[in-house]
């Protein structure tokens, strides 16, 4: 199978495949009528041209028989055809060879000019088939008749008929198949934009009865995932929640025994724990990141206020470079992404930049930049997904909860944006956000 690909050359396309397949089909079918038509033509033309050739020229011959010798010269010329004429005299020299068609032409000759007219048919050598058949009258004068066989003409209009035909074929080809391949390509796009988690227009249930019963499927599919990660999401924020308490009772307790060694490292964990149940119950909240009602902010001065705040509490957060730009978006879901983002920032590097400018293709991007150790480029995406941590072998102090990331993630798909992790040349790491 894959050697016969190989050798058709088939486009990768569906769209040039399905179209190649059904002009491939319908003109051989177009060629091959028309070849059909053009043989039955022949064979109709041949018969008529044999028929009226043995009606005429025994009518012709007949004729010049019973015209005065003098008078004969004068009727020649109204016995001219297309194919052949009428000559008194021998004619030119010729070969007894005849072919298929010649041989058939001098049948009919012979049967029209019957027993009382003897004839004798020959071939004249040139480049197209030129015969000759001799005749003797009854008063012993020659005639020949020149024949120049053809079949009737194609008609001039003929040519323009059939390349009409073909691009009409060619249009109602292309027609059927881009009419075949829309529902191909509506599903291909729905796929490939398939977020459960935001809302999203779903797939027209019309047209015909298969399409429409594979786009139902395709939107009970999308509702069922999408009810699926609600429900997963709802468990989580649950038990994240319900450990709130015991682990707040834990931690009183704990506080009310006796000083020891044992005490501290049992509070820690239970702080460790803490965080972690606060980190669960933040990540399920921001899968409902776009229930925000989205609002026109100056990004420039949304930005600086958040450096500010951190620069009130001694963390070394600067904006050189800004944008005056304004952007609808969710303002509490773009802070936590930014406070995510700056954070883990401060945690590994210990200053951070935030800059504001312009993507490649015009949309606007918030970077924040910093001088630390960055992550190694196969693990890049990885670390946007919950719990992933870099360093699995650290404590919690260094290598965090594995939620921070995946936060600012899961909010900037709610928000509509899209954020980017890239490793910064000499080292360091620009989180990229960008908002549509």
């Amino acid at each position: 199978m894959t050697r016969m690909r190989r050798f058709l050359h088939l486009p990768r396309t569906l769209r040039s495949r399905l179209f190649l397949i059904l002009f491939a089909g319908l003109a051989a079918a177009h060629i091959l009528s028309f070849g059909l038509l053009f043989y039955e033509r022949t064979i109709s033309a041949k018969a008529t041209m044999y028929t009226t050739l043995e009606n005429d020229v025994a009518t012709s011959i007949a004729l010049l028989d019973r015209l005065p010798p003098q008078e004969r010269p004068q009727w020649l010329p109204m016995l001219d055809r297309r194919t052949y004429r009428y000559e008194l005299g021998a004619g030119l020299p010729g070969v007894p060879e005849l072919s298929p068609r010649a041989a058939e032409i001098a049948h009919t000759i012979s049967v029209a000019a019957g027993r009382r007219f003897p004839v004798k048919v020959e071939s004249i050598p040139g480049e197209r088939e030129h015969l000759q058949a001799h005749v003797t009258l009854s008063d012993g004068t020659p005639v020949t008749i020149d024949i120049h066989p053809a079949l009737m003409p194609l008609a001039s209009w003929l040519p323009y008929m059939l390349a009409a035909q073909l691009a009409l074929l060619v249009a109602c080809t292309w027609l059927a198949v881009r009419l075949a391949i829309r529902p191909l390509l509506r599903f291909a796009n729905a796929a490939e934009t398939l977020d459960p988690g935001r809302k999203a227009v779903r797939l027209e249930e019309t047209g015909p009865a298969e399409v429409a019963y594979a786009a139902t499927a395709f939107n009970a599919m999308r509702d069922r995932i999408a009810h699926y990660l609600q429900e997963r999401v709802q468990i989580l924020a649950a038990i994240s929640h319900d450990l709130q308490t015991p682990i707040t009772r834990m931690k009183l307790r704990a506080e009310m025994a006796d000083e020891s060694p044992e005490k501290e490292r049992l509070i820690s964990d239970l702080s460790e724990i803490e965080r972690l149940v606060r980190e669960g119950v933040a990540y399920a909240k921001s899968a409902h990141g776009d229930i925000e009602k989205p609002t026109r902010i100056d990004i420039a001065s949304f930005v600086e206020s958040i450096a500010f705040d951190y620069q009130d509490t001694g963390k070394a957060v600067t904006v050189p470079r800004s944008l005056d730009a304004t952007a609808v978006t969710r303002p509490h879901a773009l802070r936590r992404i930014l406070t995510n983002l700056i954070d883990n920032a401060l945690k590994f590097a210990g200053d951070v930049e935030i800059e504001v400018g312009r993507a490649a293709d015009g949309k606007l991007r918030i970077s924040v930049l910093d001088r630390g150790p960055g992550i190694p480029e196969d693990q890049l995406v990885a670390v946007l997904q919950p719990f992933y941590r870099v360093e699995q072998s650290r404590n919690r102090d260094t290598g965090g909860t594995g939620l921070g990331l995946a936060i600012a993630q899961q909010l900037s798909v709610a928000i509509g944006g899209s954020l980017r992790l890239v490793n910064r040349p000499g080292g360091g790491l620009s989180a990229e956000v960008t908002l549509d």
